[in-house]
Protein backbone atom coordinates (compact mmCIF):
# COMPACT_ATOMS: atom_id res chain seq x y z
CA UNK A 1 0.00 0.00 0.00
CA UNK A 2 1.52 3.28 -1.15
CA UNK A 3 0.96 6.62 1.17
CA UNK A 4 2.92 9.54 0.39
CA UNK A 5 3.05 12.70 3.02
CA UNK A 6 5.11 15.39 1.88
CA UNK A 7 5.01 18.92 2.07
CA UNK A 8 6.24 20.08 -1.31
CA UNK A 9 8.61 23.78 -2.35
CA UNK A 10 5.96 25.73 -4.40
CA UNK A 11 8.67 28.61 -4.20
CA UNK A 12 12.29 29.07 -5.03
CA UNK A 13 13.02 31.01 -2.11
CA UNK A 14 11.32 29.15 0.46
CA UNK A 15 12.82 30.00 4.27
CA UNK A 16 14.70 26.74 4.90
CA UNK A 17 14.26 27.68 8.50
CA UNK A 18 10.51 27.11 8.64
CA UNK A 19 9.03 25.31 11.37
CA UNK A 20 7.89 21.73 10.54
CA UNK A 21 5.21 22.03 12.78
CA UNK A 22 3.67 24.67 10.79
CA UNK A 23 3.21 22.49 7.70
CA UNK A 24 1.03 19.45 7.62
CA UNK A 25 -2.38 18.08 8.89
CA UNK A 26 -3.09 17.77 12.67
CA UNK A 27 -5.27 14.88 13.10
CA UNK A 28 -9.24 15.42 14.65
CA UNK A 29 -10.89 12.61 14.08
CA UNK A 30 -14.20 12.89 15.12
CA UNK A 31 -14.51 16.66 15.73
CA UNK A 32 -16.54 18.78 13.63
CA UNK A 33 -16.37 21.29 10.76
CA UNK A 34 -16.23 24.53 11.97
CA UNK A 35 -20.26 26.19 11.46
CA UNK A 36 -21.22 29.18 9.38
CA UNK A 37 -18.52 28.96 6.55
CA UNK A 38 -19.58 30.66 3.89
CA UNK A 39 -17.21 30.07 0.70
CA UNK A 40 -18.12 31.38 -2.97
CA UNK A 41 -18.58 28.08 -5.25
CA UNK A 42 -17.65 27.80 -8.93
CA UNK A 43 -20.80 30.01 -10.49
CA UNK A 44 -19.81 32.59 -7.57
CA UNK A 45 -22.54 31.72 -5.40
CA UNK A 46 -22.22 32.50 -1.84
CA UNK A 47 -23.42 29.11 0.12
CA UNK A 48 -22.41 27.82 3.33
CA UNK A 49 -20.87 24.73 3.22
CA UNK A 50 -22.02 22.91 6.13
CA UNK A 51 -25.20 22.83 4.64
CA UNK A 52 -23.97 21.38 1.49
CA UNK A 53 -23.18 18.54 3.82
CA UNK A 54 -25.69 15.97 4.01
CA UNK A 55 -23.82 12.40 2.76
CA UNK A 56 -20.26 11.72 3.14
CA UNK A 57 -18.01 14.76 2.09
CA UNK A 58 -14.45 14.38 1.28
CA UNK A 59 -12.42 17.69 1.15
CA UNK A 60 -9.26 18.52 -0.08
CA UNK A 61 -7.18 21.81 0.34
CA UNK A 62 -5.33 22.75 -2.57
CA UNK A 63 -4.69 26.07 -4.61
CA UNK A 64 -5.54 26.49 -8.11
CA UNK A 65 -1.88 28.15 -9.46
CA UNK A 66 -0.27 25.32 -7.33
CA UNK A 67 2.78 24.37 -9.55
CA UNK A 68 3.55 21.52 -7.08
CA UNK A 69 1.43 18.46 -5.44
CA UNK A 70 -2.39 19.75 -5.97
CA UNK A 71 -2.40 19.07 -9.69
CA UNK A 72 -1.18 15.24 -8.52
CA UNK A 73 -3.38 15.24 -6.14
CA UNK A 74 -6.45 16.08 -8.03
CA UNK A 75 -5.46 13.75 -10.66
CA UNK A 76 -5.66 10.98 -8.14
CA UNK A 77 -9.05 12.19 -6.67
CA UNK A 78 -9.94 12.29 -10.10
CA UNK A 79 -8.92 8.29 -10.99
CA UNK A 80 -10.21 7.41 -7.82
CA UNK A 81 -13.68 9.12 -8.68
CA UNK A 82 -13.48 7.04 -11.98
CA UNK A 83 -12.41 3.81 -10.17
CA UNK A 84 -14.93 3.43 -7.52
CA UNK A 85 -18.41 2.26 -7.84
CA UNK A 86 -20.11 4.44 -5.54
CA UNK A 87 -22.22 7.09 -7.12
CA UNK A 88 -20.56 10.77 -6.69
CA UNK A 89 -23.24 13.48 -5.97
CA UNK A 90 -25.23 10.83 -4.59
CA UNK A 91 -23.55 8.39 -2.47
CA UNK A 92 -21.03 10.91 -1.40
CA UNK A 93 -19.50 14.38 -2.64
CA UNK A 94 -16.10 16.05 -2.94
CA UNK A 95 -15.22 19.58 -1.80
CA UNK A 96 -12.50 21.03 -3.28
CA UNK A 97 -11.56 24.47 -1.55
CA UNK A 98 -8.68 27.05 -2.63
CA UNK A 99 -7.17 28.03 1.15
CA UNK A 100 -5.56 31.19 -1.22
CA UNK A 101 -7.80 33.97 -0.80
CA UNK A 102 -6.32 35.61 -3.93
CA UNK A 103 -8.18 32.82 -6.35
CA UNK A 104 -11.57 34.00 -8.03
CA UNK A 105 -14.32 32.03 -8.95
CA UNK A 106 -12.95 31.89 -12.17
CA UNK A 107 -9.71 30.22 -11.92
CA UNK A 108 -11.87 27.62 -9.69
CA UNK A 109 -14.17 27.36 -12.75
CA UNK A 110 -11.55 26.54 -15.07
CA UNK A 111 -9.67 24.09 -13.29
CA UNK A 112 -13.24 22.08 -12.64
CA UNK A 113 -13.76 22.26 -16.31
CA UNK A 114 -10.53 21.06 -16.99
CA UNK A 115 -10.72 17.68 -14.91
CA UNK A 116 -14.38 16.88 -16.11
CA UNK A 117 -13.18 17.09 -19.48
CA UNK A 118 -10.71 14.56 -18.68
CA UNK A 119 -12.64 12.10 -16.85
CA UNK A 120 -14.66 8.67 -18.06
CA UNK A 121 -17.43 8.71 -15.00
CA UNK A 122 -20.29 10.66 -16.38
CA UNK A 123 -22.71 13.23 -13.74
CA UNK A 124 -19.21 14.41 -11.78
CA UNK A 125 -20.28 17.95 -12.06
CA UNK A 126 -22.60 17.24 -9.64
CA UNK A 127 -20.65 16.13 -6.89
CA UNK A 128 -17.48 17.71 -7.16
CA UNK A 129 -17.28 20.85 -6.50
CA UNK A 130 -14.83 23.94 -6.14
CA UNK A 131 -14.57 26.96 -3.88
CA UNK A 132 -13.02 29.73 -3.42
CA UNK A 133 -13.39 32.52 -0.40
CA UNK A 134 -12.03 34.84 2.04
CA UNK A 135 -9.22 34.68 4.76
CA UNK A 136 -11.55 34.64 7.67
CA UNK A 137 -13.48 31.83 5.81
CA UNK A 138 -10.94 29.86 4.65
CA UNK A 139 -9.18 29.28 8.25
CA UNK A 140 -12.32 28.23 10.02
CA UNK A 141 -12.14 25.63 7.28
CA UNK A 142 -8.31 24.29 7.35
CA UNK A 143 -8.16 24.96 11.61
CA UNK A 144 -11.33 22.96 12.14
CA UNK A 145 -9.64 20.14 10.05
CA UNK A 146 -6.16 20.26 11.16
CA UNK A 147 -4.82 21.46 7.25
CA UNK A 148 -1.86 23.67 8.11
CA UNK A 149 0.33 25.23 5.41
CA UNK A 150 2.77 28.33 5.12
CA UNK A 151 2.70 31.12 2.61
CA UNK A 152 5.94 31.23 0.90
CA UNK A 153 5.92 34.65 -1.07
CA UNK A 154 3.86 34.35 -3.96
CA UNK A 155 3.03 30.36 -3.49
CA UNK A 156 2.38 27.90 -0.07
CA UNK A 157 4.20 25.11 1.48
CA UNK A 158 1.30 22.29 2.31
CA UNK A 159 0.49 18.54 2.76
CA UNK A 160 -1.55 16.24 0.31
CA UNK A 161 -4.96 15.05 2.10
CA UNK A 162 -8.24 13.99 1.81
CA UNK A 163 -10.46 15.04 4.85
CA UNK A 164 -13.53 12.61 5.13
CA UNK A 165 -16.64 13.94 6.85
CA UNK A 166 -20.01 12.12 7.95
CA UNK A 167 -23.26 13.93 6.53
CA UNK A 168 -23.27 15.30 10.09
CA UNK A 169 -19.72 17.12 9.32
CA UNK A 170 -17.87 14.78 11.79
CA UNK A 171 -14.32 13.94 10.67
CA UNK A 172 -13.85 10.22 10.29
CA UNK A 173 -10.68 9.61 8.14
CA UNK A 174 -7.66 10.84 6.43
CA UNK A 175 -6.23 9.78 3.51
CA UNK A 176 -2.79 11.20 3.21
CA UNK A 177 -0.88 11.32 -0.19
CA UNK A 178 -1.29 12.01 -4.21
CA UNK A 179 -2.90 8.23 -4.89
CA UNK A 180 -5.62 6.46 -3.21
CA UNK A 181 -6.60 2.67 -3.63
CA UNK A 182 -9.74 1.91 -4.98
CA UNK A 183 -11.10 0.07 -1.97
CA UNK A 184 -9.81 2.67 0.92
CA UNK A 185 -11.52 4.84 -0.95
CA UNK A 186 -14.76 3.27 -1.21
CA UNK A 187 -14.13 1.85 2.22
CA UNK A 188 -13.79 5.56 3.85
CA UNK A 189 -16.93 7.13 2.50
CA UNK A 190 -19.13 3.58 3.72
CA UNK A 191 -17.44 4.31 7.03
CA UNK A 192 -18.68 8.03 6.99
CA UNK A 193 -21.79 7.57 6.40
CA UNK A 194 -22.06 5.53 9.31
CA UNK A 195 -20.40 8.07 11.29
CA UNK A 196 -17.55 5.72 12.50
CA UNK A 197 -13.96 7.09 12.54
CA UNK A 198 -10.88 4.98 11.16
CA UNK A 199 -7.40 4.48 11.03
CA UNK A 200 -4.97 6.99 9.24
CA UNK A 201 -1.35 6.92 9.01
CA UNK A 202 -0.77 10.30 10.47
CA UNK A 203 0.32 9.73 13.77
CA UNK A 204 2.73 6.78 12.27
CA UNK A 205 4.07 9.21 10.05
CA UNK A 206 4.48 11.89 12.30
CA UNK A 207 6.86 9.62 14.53
CA UNK A 208 8.67 7.51 11.55
CA UNK A 209 8.92 10.37 9.55
CA UNK A 210 11.19 13.95 9.93
CA UNK A 211 10.36 16.83 7.97
CA UNK A 212 13.36 18.01 5.98
CA UNK A 213 13.20 22.20 5.03
CA UNK A 214 15.70 21.94 2.58
CA UNK A 215 14.55 19.20 0.66
CA UNK A 216 10.87 20.54 1.67
CA UNK A 217 9.80 17.11 2.40
CA UNK A 218 8.80 14.40 4.89
CA UNK A 219 11.52 11.84 5.13
CA UNK A 220 11.84 8.67 7.06
CA UNK A 221 14.09 8.81 10.29
CA UNK A 222 15.99 6.07 10.54
CA UNK A 223 17.15 6.69 13.78
CA UNK A 224 13.45 5.87 15.26
CA UNK A 225 12.59 3.19 12.89
CA UNK A 226 15.68 1.23 13.97
CA UNK A 227 14.65 2.16 17.44
CA UNK A 228 11.36 0.48 17.11
CA UNK A 229 13.32 -2.58 15.41
CA UNK A 230 15.61 -2.58 18.51
CA UNK A 231 12.82 -2.72 20.94
CA UNK A 232 10.84 -5.45 18.73
CA UNK A 233 13.52 -7.55 18.65
CA UNK A 234 15.11 -7.47 22.35
CA UNK A 235 11.37 -7.93 23.54
CA UNK A 236 11.61 -11.04 21.44
CA UNK A 237 14.85 -12.43 22.94
CA UNK A 238 13.66 -11.34 26.21
CA UNK A 239 10.76 -13.48 26.19
CA UNK A 240 12.48 -16.94 24.02
CA UNK A 241 15.35 -16.03 26.72
CA UNK A 242 12.45 -16.76 29.62
CA UNK A 243 10.27 -19.31 27.92
CA UNK A 244 13.16 -21.59 27.59
CA UNK A 245 14.52 -22.95 30.79
CA UNK A 246 10.77 -23.45 31.59
CA UNK A 247 10.54 -25.75 28.42
CA UNK A 248 13.75 -27.69 29.30
CA UNK A 249 12.25 -28.22 33.02
CA UNK A 250 9.40 -29.47 31.06
CA UNK A 251 10.62 -31.71 29.03
CA UNK A 252 12.96 -32.97 31.80
CA UNK A 253 9.95 -33.78 33.81
CA UNK A 254 8.56 -35.87 31.44
CA UNK A 255 11.64 -37.93 30.58
CA UNK A 256 11.45 -39.43 34.29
Amino acid sequence: MLFIFQAYLVSQDIDTGADATEIGIIEKLDEYLAPDIKLFDENNNLVDINKLIDKPTIITFVYFRCPGICSPLMDGIAEAIDNTDMKIGEDYQVFTISFDPRESYELAQRKKKNYLNLMKKTGVEKGWLFFTGDSANITKATSSTGFRYKQTGNDFVHAASLIVLSPEGKITRYLNGTYFLPFEFKMSIVEASKGQSGPTVNKILQYCYSYDPQGQQYVLNITRVAGILIIFISIIIFFSLAIKPLFRKKVKNTSH
